[in-house]
């Protein structure tokens, strides 16, 4: 991407910083299980209130569609907030109005005040100019820190950038330099790994990542899908037979663009989908027509291994199996652990993103040991894919 502000480049004493965070997170009896998506926002705000800036925190948290539901407010993360910050942090009931607006009055230089739920209102999804003209009389800069929601055009991810002058908070500028790094200006040669269920949900990933890289490793369920597509009987494994040409067109295009396609040669089998589950290991070409494919074998792994190996930078998203149930979790374990190695040894960069595989790199104990981990989820795909991000799009300079 082009260019853009940080935080570094703002003068924020005595300023009203409007801060776009993703506060989404995990709320099981009002207490919130899982605090990552807050503990990224923290280095954002602590810089900001150490500089004397008055800081106002803008976020959504569910689906309430424009209508105000107890469920969906933001005040049982106040205190975790708090907690993760060391500071304390004020609360306002609403994001725009008297009640916001009488809140950040009532704030001193360093001081941090987290509003209501942004989509509490329907002009924030649809970017509506009233609504985000009446956030921008809040503030005097805008920054923005939630990349997990920059592939959104909505009035406080997008809109705002376009009113105030606008920086990139700590997390959005880690996001970035890791992404332009892995795909944007990497070190080759460079390695994808895409596992996951299906096929259909990656189609754009998988069309923009062969034009891209030098080698592409596909893994998981959609490994199967595309078996199946060159011949391959894989018994019941979960398959979109359908796709069968899409796969095909994509190993084309491969072809065309000189990207090497790693699939599996030999697989972990069952006849049930469960924990311990009795298991072998047989050749692609010889599973049976009862059994499934659940992750894949000891000689596939050596061949992403040896990918690995060759790569200087590695891109990953979604396991190579089943890693949720062992055994089936044995091949994305040891792939990542490889990986892990070799990025601690100063050989690779490694980027990893999506949901299953922060799951998966937990899971193999070595997600501390990639070079980047992205939470974003949806935005981290949609960059993947080679899509413009409305979000960051606007902080560009």
């Amino acid at each position: 991407m082009s260019s853009f502000k940080t935080i570094d480049d703002a003068d924020v004493a005595g300023k009203r910083a409007l801060v776009r965070v993703d506060l989404n997170v995990p709320i099981e009896n009002g207490v919130v299980t899982d605090t990552t998506r807050i503990d990224r926002i923290v280095p954002t705000i602590r810089d900001l209130s150490e500089k004397g800036a008055k800081v106002v925190l803008l976020a959504h948290f569910g689906r309430p569609k424009g209508e105000r539901k107890a469920e969906d407010s933001l005040k049982p993360i106040v205190a975790p907030l708090a907690k993760a910050i060391g500071k304390p942090v004020a609360f306002a009931d609403d994001c725009i109005g008297e009640t916001a607006e009488k809140a950040i009055a009532a704030l001193s230089n360093g001081d941090i005040l987290l509003l209501e739920n942004t989509r509490y209102y329907k002009g924030e999804e649809k970017n509506d100019p009233a609504l985000v003209d009446a956030l921008a009389k809040l503030g005097d800069l805008y920054v923005n820190d939630a990349f997990s929601a920059a592939h959104r055009a909505h009035a406080s991810t997008e809109g705002l950038a376009h009113k105030l002058p606008a920086y990139a908070g700590r997390t959005m500028q880690a996001e970035l330099t890791a992404l332009g790094a892995a795909l944007g200006t990497p070190k080759r040669p460079v390695l994808a790994v895409v596992g996951g269920a299906k096929v259909s949900t990656k189609i754009d990933l998988l069309e923009n990542l062969v034009a891209k890289v030098d080698i592409l490793v596909i893994g998981g369920g959609m490994a199967n899908t595309f078996l199946a597509a060159q011949g391959v009987n894989v018994g019941k494994s979960l398959c979109e037979h359908d796709l069968a040409d899409t796969a095909r067109r994509i190993l084309a295009k491969a072809k065309e663009t000189g990207c090497e396609i790693v699939l599996p040669v030999d697989a972990v089998i069952a006849r049930e989908f469960k924990a311990g589950a009795a298991n072998e290991v047989v050749d692609v070409n010889a599973v049976p027509a009862d059994a499934m494919i659940l992750d894949a074998g000891p000689k596939s792994v050596d061949a992403v291994n040896a990918a690995i190996d060759k790569a200087k930078t590695l891109v990953w998203n979604g396991p190579l199996g089943a890693f949720e149930i062992e055994p089936f979790d044995k091949a994305t374990v040891a792939a990542a652990r490889h990986a892990a190695a070799a990025t601690k040894a100063g050989k690779l960069l490694t980027v990893a993103g999506g949901g299953d595989t922060v799951s998966a790199l937990n899971h193999a104990g070595v997600a501390d040991d990639f070079t980047y981990i992205s939470t974003a989820g949806g935005a981290f795909l949609e960059w993947m894919e080679g899509k413009e991000l409305p979000g960051v799009k606007a902080l560009e300079g």
